[in-house]
């Protein structure tokens, strides 16, 4: 069952970037090596001390901006269930580019606690195409099969610019307060790219009560400055094996930024 997620310090959640998955164009045909690979990097965040995992498909490109295939659904689920049983830390889904049901549903599954939302409210244009947020679904469904679940939702996400004239802070406050995300993610302009500092800030003047996450470009070098005006970083990439994307991770990268994170 799925138990809430109300962390009381500040947070580092640790990215699994999941292998191809079947059915996807780099799919290698094996899922038990996508699975040990998940494992090992579940390991290293957990050795390195973070405070979460979230798993995501990453290896799945060129995404859909739609509902993913069941496929897809079913291997995420293996996954997770297997890490799910090597793990008592908090777990996360992310299924690109923007499927909060499918993510809902593997939380129910697998014993999450939360889940990433590219795309919660208003439209952004994307490599995908132009993508909606749907948060009146998202909310409803959330109900209905894991109530305790919280929505963290991105905040003019990565790989895409918003459609419309909105400033960063009213679209962060209509995510917040109209689509009744449970924190706010901003990020920068793509994978491994940081946050600018003064979205960041504008953010939290804007939403003072809010609870506010890094989504990208997280290093051991920016962790303090940014955790000044935010309470929490989802980070993947700067804590692989010398910081390269596609690498394992390496618990002690996990281990240094932590330790700067709790000590900034």
């Amino acid at each position: 069952m799925s138990a809430p997620f109300r962390p009381k310090r500040k947070l580092v959640i640790g990215v699994i970037h999941l292998q191809p998955l079947p059915g996807s164009p780099k799919w290698g045909g094996n899922l038990k090596s996508v699975i040990n690979h998940a494992l090992a990097d579940a390991s290293a965040y957990e050795r390195g001390g973070v405070d979460a995992i979230i798993i995501e498909n990453f290896g799945d490109a060129p995404f859909t901006k739609a509902g993913v295939e069941p496929e897809t659904i079913a291997a995420m689920s293996a996954a997770g269930s297997s890490v799910r049983a090597a793990t008592d830390l908090p777990l996360g889904f992310n299924v690109l580019r923007n499927d909060a049901r499918a993510a809902l549903a593997l939380c129910a599954a697998c014993g999450g606690s939360f889940i990433r939302v590219n795309v919660h409210t208003g439209a952004m244009l994307t490599d995908q195409g132009i993508i909606e947020g749907n948060a009146y679904e998202t909310v409803r469904y959330r109900e209905r099969i894991c109530p305790a679940v919280s929505i963290f939702a991105d905040v003019h996400v990565k790989h895409a610019v918003p459609l419309g004239d909105f400033e960063i802070e009213d679209s962060a406050h209509d995510t917040l307060e109209r689509g009744l995300a449970d924190a706010l993610i901003i990020s920068g302009t793509g994978t491994g790219v940081a946050a600018d500092l003064d979205d960041v800030q504008r953010v939290r003047r804007a939403c003072p009560n809010a609870k506010i996450l890094l989504g990208s470009g997280i290093t051991i070098g920016n962790v303090r400055e940014f955790l000044r005006h935010a309470d929490g970083v989802i980070v993947g990439t700067s804590l692989k094996r010398g910081g390269k994307l596609f690498q394992p991770v390496d618990p002690r990268r996990v281990a240094a930024l932590v330790k700067a994170a709790r000590t900034g």
